[in-house]
């Protein structure tokens, strides 16, 4: 156990020696660490409880889930019904139902066995218990097909996965550094931005379902007479997003949707120096762009964000590029706000900010040095307990969990992870694992002294079997952080982490660091006796 080659022993040292490195950008200026390579700039980022941020828990609107699945519902009877020639009636949506009656008897059949296909089992772990996403029943010419509880669960999921993936993006655009966005719940994610001291732009962002859509202004009706109620049944009666409120009458037929684009950038006009989007778009939405403006030239048409007109142009000649600009009461923030939302994407429903909490930096400041407090006792304890309790060989361990540690920040720099109090709580806790492993090898030195072996042979004996002690307490202990990261969430998994990185760090460090230090000694002392 004590023999090492050169190769072996070359290849530990320069494993912990690079792995000790990958903390060393965590201890130089920002300025510095920027001018080095990119694999060279990792470095761990302080958590929201210890630089402050915002803290925002979202909702999904379930009632607006529930509405677009009907109407999607709806849409697919109707297509459905068109698409075999069945004549029918009376389509709409009652409660979480679509009815819809139809007009001849004798074709009551066909349709709902065609309406049925509709009706398919739910994907994932549902799938095997044969839900279905609709239960369809008749009375005579009357269908009804109900949306089930469990399709709404699994649509609610789904808007939630698709919220986070938009969230991050929009989150991102801002610059900032590790936010943390997690599902909380069913119907709810939580959004931590370290660092961010104002949340109002955020809560902007996030805020904002961000539909976009292209669609043609109605000039055959009056407006004046939609403000009055009456809305003509192919329109949608919506106002200007700017002061004062300009009422619209728009087409609700959609001709260019927002998913068509493909990028978004703020900018300005060259004519009128006023902050402008301009965007592009795919290929599909280019080519239905194109066709629009060749058949519309001369009439208004309205972009339509979130129900609300941001502009409503004239087109003036066909527009074939798959490119263009919008332009309204635009600042430069908001320009670059709308170019982050559109490039992002639309939220799948709207989310409500249903807890709010901003953390200050003094908060954080205090917190570090409470943490670093703790820290420094523990470890000017550990390593008087050790020097006393072993002498030589309690530097050794010193040594060995020094560079223990060292090598738990470089992990942690190398994964970019954001460090939190929990986070502190498992390094403070790792010292103490190592420190024991240690003490379980020196223990176990001392009882082969006893028992009358030469000093080589002790501590050869000790470090091999202690081993098989030290791997079972460190597995048990590794066992119970995966544990923890998989269930836990936050500040949880954070201590997980910690505690697992170091545990493997731990094992390394007790049966190669450790014994390459006390073979080297061996080596150069030559003891008759070992000094424990």
């Amino acid at each position: 156990m004590l023999y090492f080659t050169r190769w072996k022993a070359a290849a530990i040292v320069l494993t912990a020696l690079i792995v000790c490195l990958f903390a060393v950008p965590n201890f130089v200026s920002p300025q510095t660490v920027a001018t080095w390579p990119k694999w060279a700039q990792r470095h761990l980022v302080l958590g929201l409880d210890l630089q402050g941020g915002s803290h925002i828990l979202l909702e999904v609107d379930a009632n607006a889930v529930r509405k677009e699945k009907l109407e999607t519902t709806r849409d697919d009877v109707r297509r459905v019904l068109r698409d075999a020639r069945i004549g029918y009636t009376g389509l709409a949506i009652r409660g979480n139902s679509v009815e819809v009656r139809i007009r001849e008897e004798a074709s009551a059949g066909q349709a709902l066995t065609k309406l049925r296909e509709l009706s398919v089992p739910l994907g994932g772990l549902l799938g095997g218990s044969g839900q279905r996403n609709l239960d369809i029943s008749s009375d005579g010419t009357l269908i009804r097909l109900t949306v089930t509880d469990a399709a709404m669960l699994e649509r609610i999921r789904q808007s939630v996965d698709q919220s986070m993936q938009i969230i991050e993006r929009r989150v991102n655009e801002l610059g900032t550094v590790e936010p943390l966005i997690q599902r909380q719940g069913n119907d709810r994610i939580l959004v931590q931005v370290p660092g961010l001291q104002d949340p109002s732009r955020l809560k902007e962002l996030l805020g904002k379902t961000a539909k976009l859509d292209f669609r043609m202004v109605d000039v055959t009706n009056q407006v004046e007479q939609a403000v009055q109620g009456r809305v003509p049944s192919e329109d949608d009666l919506l106002y200007s997003a700017s002061q004062p409120k300009t009422p619209y009458l728009v087409e609700k037929r959609v001709l260019v949707s927002g998913g068509d684009l493909t990028d978004a950038q703020p900018g300005f006009d060259q004519r009128t120096n006023e902050p402008i989007v301009s965007f592009r778009f795919n290929t599909s939405g280019a080519r239905k762009f194109a066709q629009v403006t060749q058949e519309n030239v001369g009439k208004p048409f309205a972009i339509v964000l979130d129900n609300e007109v941001i502009s409503a142009p004239v087109i003036r000649e066909p527009i074939i590029g798959g490119s263009g600009q919008i332009s309204g009461s635009f600042t430069p923030q908001s320009a670059n706000d709308l170019a982050i939302l559109l490039r992002a994407g639309a939220l799948p429903a709207p989310l409500t900010i249903i807890e709010e909490r901003t953390v200050g930096p003094g908060l954080g400041a205090d917190s570090i040095a409470k943490g670093k407090m703790s820290a420094y006792v523990g470890a000017a304890l550990v390593v008087i307990f050790m020097l006393v309790t072993y002498g030589l060989f309690g530097l050794f361990a010193n040594i060995a969990v020094a560079v223990n540690v060292a090598m738990i920040f470089g992990v942690l720099s190398l994964l970019n992870a954001t460090l939190t109090l929990p986070g502190i709580a498992g390094i403070v806790l790792t010292v103490g694992i190592a420190v024991d492993s240690n003490v379980l090898i020196y223990e176990r030195i001392r009882e082969e002294v006893r028992a009358g072996r030469s000093p080589i042979n002790a501590l050869d004996a000790g470090f091999a079997r202690a081993l098989a002690t030290i791997l079972d307490s460190n597995i048990t202990t590794f066992i119970a952080a995966a544990v923890l990261f998989y269930i836990g969430t936050g500040p949880v998994r954070g201590f997980a982490v910690t505690l697992g990185i170091g545990i493997l760090t731990t094992v390394f460090t007790a049966f190669t660091v450790t014994r390459l230090i006390v073979a080297t000694w061996v080596r150069w002392r030559r003891p008759q006796r070992v000094p424990i």
